[in-house]
């Protein structure tokens, strides 16, 4: 196995031990802004734990739908993280129109979730169900159309080229482009990963619930698959914007020439310094995700198009100033 896959691996079981911890700092963050001490940073780690170890509970009007669907919709996240590129390093599993198919996980992830809150025959899941549904219909589009054009403006078709392989005077140089490219990820990663102000994950008020409505049925490991998903989808956000806004000096260095035998070597401290100039604005994000739900309320449901809309404006905007 050569040096670049492992190091690619290594990133890749980085990301799943980090994951969870993001929505310990947006529940600090929020816990802070409100004068309040807030739960844990490891309180999901614990809460994850603690489900892996009860028994589930199904109802017998459910299928066998219902219970594939927490690890169906898992494997496929996990899968998507492998595609992904961690900051200047490539990603494990890259070829040409892999963002097409980080865009095909992320639907087969809320297909699963949808059939299997309808396959529970409530009418209260079937309503989180629909509002889903909705939402997804008007932000796919837009995930798709972001991505379209940084594949436009690198001239590849490959996450770890897209993002990966941004230098920072690239940016420099095109530094409008790639700030509405990530204000666009950022105002999609607040409703594909339910978040304030299009929904609430800490709510169980029927008229305000669309993620959370949707594995009421789910218990014991299924809804830990389900939370530790969620989680991962989070980090995938959160890595996208990071590469989009944070290129590394060490980009073309490392994606192109990791330290193998008989090529150039990379100092292991400049790999610790690029890893921690990834995880850094990572975190950064989850921060600047729980200031916007301590100051801002949720919306009305009819105005959540509203928000994906302006998402795509910003993404028209990007793609007029690339081509202009």
């Amino acid at each position: 196995m050569s040096a670049r896959i492992l190091l690619s691996l290594f990133f890749v079981l980085l990301s799943v031990l980090l994951a969870p911890l993001l929505n310990g700092v947006i529940n600090r963050v929020k816990a802070i802004v409100a004068g309040r001490k807030g739960r844990p940073l490891l309180q999901l780690y614990y809460d994850l734990f603690k489900l892996m170890h009860k028994n589930p509970v199904y109802s017998h009007t459910s299928t066998w739908f219902f219970r594939a669907a927490p690890a169906a919709g898992l494997a496929a996240t996990i899968f998507a993280l492998c595609i992904l590129p961690f900051g200047p390093f490539a990603a494990l599993c890259s070829f040409p129109g892999d963002f097409l198919l980080l865009a095909g996980l992320f639907a087969l992830v809320r297909f699963s979730l949808i059939l299997a809150a309808l396959d529970t025959g409530s009418a209260f899941e079937g309503m989180g169900a629909a509002r889903e549904a909705m939402f997804s219909a008007l932000a796919e589009p837009i995930l798709l159309l972001s991505l379209v054009v940084l594949a436009y403006h690198a001239g590849d078709y490959s996450l770890s080229n897209m993002i990966g392989c941004l230098h920072p005077d690239l940016w420099a140089a095109n530094r409008p482009f790639f700030v509405m490219i990530a204000i666009a990820f950022f105002l999609l990663l607040l409703p594909e990963n339910c978040r304030i102000p299009v929904d609430d994950p800490n709510t169980h008020l029927e008229l305000t619930m669309i993620h959370e409505v949707m594995i009421l049925d789910h218990s014991g490991p299924d809804l830990a698959f389900l939370e530790y998903a969620a989680s991962l989808k989070l980090w995938i956000f959160c890595m996208l914007i990071s590469g989009v806004l944070m290129p590394s000096s060490l980009t073309a260095l490392l994606a192109e020439s990791p330290p193998v035998d008989g090529g150039p070597v990379i100092a292991f401290g400049d790999i610790v310094l690029a890893t921690l100039h990834t995880l850094l604005p990572v975190f950064g994000i989850a921060v600047l995700v729980g200031l916007v739900e301590s100051l801002m309320a949720r919306l009305r449901l009819e105005r959540v198009p509203q928000v994906l809309t302006l998402a795509a404006c910003f993404a028209v905007f990007a793609a007029l100033v690339l081509w202009r």
